[in-house]
């Protein structure tokens, strides 16, 4: 195995970026043209906190890390063009296990367009970690928005957590018996939470397609968290309609397995990493037709609703996300 320190940091650069797509730079620039917006994110992904190595394999890491920070370009509509990367490298990690998660981030990088990518690393004493500056930019922007607005979703929800319960059992199981668990009938669960997939062409699509979304964000948080930003954003409130709710197939057997309700998971759970949009009445059809991947979960309404949702007897409960004050629930 070879090790960081038998290898320094300049040359371990230079071997990482050799088989790749991408020239290694010290920094990631670009001149936007007349009439482009600039959009950026970032994100910082922890080992013990965002991913548990025992399960988490290093390249499906990478292809999660990039496309959280590219997913929130795309929620407004912005294309990615640069991205920024700093590897943390704990000791416990050798070359081969870092190059394992480069492929992943520089495979991705390029799969969902970024055009300039750079990385640096820096010693951990804390675990594996990896973060992310991501820049866009967009020749579109949202319309105005409107109470009715139909709010839509680009997968399933929910599938990430309970793709994440599933393997932190397998290996509470592996630990104690040392047997390796049966995970087949849950792998499309696993897949979301491992790695999650976004159309990298969906904003040059919109543009095809005529349509204008009126807000957007990433659903990184929960269905909960992402519908109150949007409702911060537009300044309305968001009806959601639970029997609308998009899940991936098994969650409710699973859930009565785990004594957990499904649409509380899709509610409050967390990095399912779908886009979710809101799109004129008017253009429903249209969107529709195009865009069937998509899901239509609710709509906007008037602010004095607030932020609810509506259970399939008519019944509108609050929606209630965690890190949001207590008189924004």
């Amino acid at each position: 195995m070879e090790q960081f320190s038998d290898i320094g940091r300049i040359e371990a650069l230079a071997r990482l970026f050799k088989d790749s797509c991408y020239i290694n730079g010290d920094e990631t620039h670009f001149t936007p043209q007349e009439g482009e917006h600039i959009c950026s994110a970032s994100r910082l992904f922890l080992e013990g906190t965002d991913f548990d190595l025992v399960y988490f394999p290093l390249q499906h890491l990478g292809f999660k890390c990039v496309v959280a920070v590219a997913g929130e370009l795309y929620a407004h509509l912005a294309r990615p063009r640069c991205l920024n990367v700093v590897i943390g490298v704990s000791a416990k990690l050798d070359f081969a296990q870092i190059s394992q998660l480069w492929e992943g981030i520089w495979r991705t990088a390029s799969d969902q367009g970024f055009g300039m990518l750079t990385l640096d690393l820096i010693p951990s004493q804390n675990g594996l970690s990896v973060s992310l500056s991501a820049t866009g930019a967009g020749t579109r922007w949202f319309g105005k928005p409107q109470s009715k607005d139909l709010l839509c979703v680009s997968g399933n929800l929910g599938g990430a957590y309970f793709g994440q319960r599933v393997l932190q059992r397998g290996k509470a199981a592996f630990e104690k018996d040392g047997r390796e668990p049966d995970l087949t009938q849950y792998r499309m669960m696993i897949a979301s939470y491992l790695k999650p997939e976004l159309n990298p062409a969906l904003v040059e699509q919109l543009e095809d397609s005529g349509i204008t979304p009126t807000s957007g964000c990433l659903v990184t948080r929960g269905l909960a968290d992402a519908v109150k930003r949007i409702a911060a954003r537009t300044s309305l409130g968001v009806k959601v309609y639970a029997d609308k709710i998009p899940f991936e197939a098994g969650s409710f057997d699973l859930g009565r397995e785990l004594d957990i309700d499904p649409v509380s998971v899709a509610c409050g759970g967390g990095e399912d990493y779908r886009l979710l949009l809101t799109v004129p009445i008017a253009q429903a059809e249209r969107f529709r037709h195009d865009f069937q991947t998509f899901d239509i979960i609710g709509h906007l309404a008037l602010k004095e609703v607030g932020t609810v949702l509506v259970t399939p007897e008519g019944v509108e409960l609050p929606l209630r996300a965690q890190g949001w004050p207590e008189e924004d629930q």
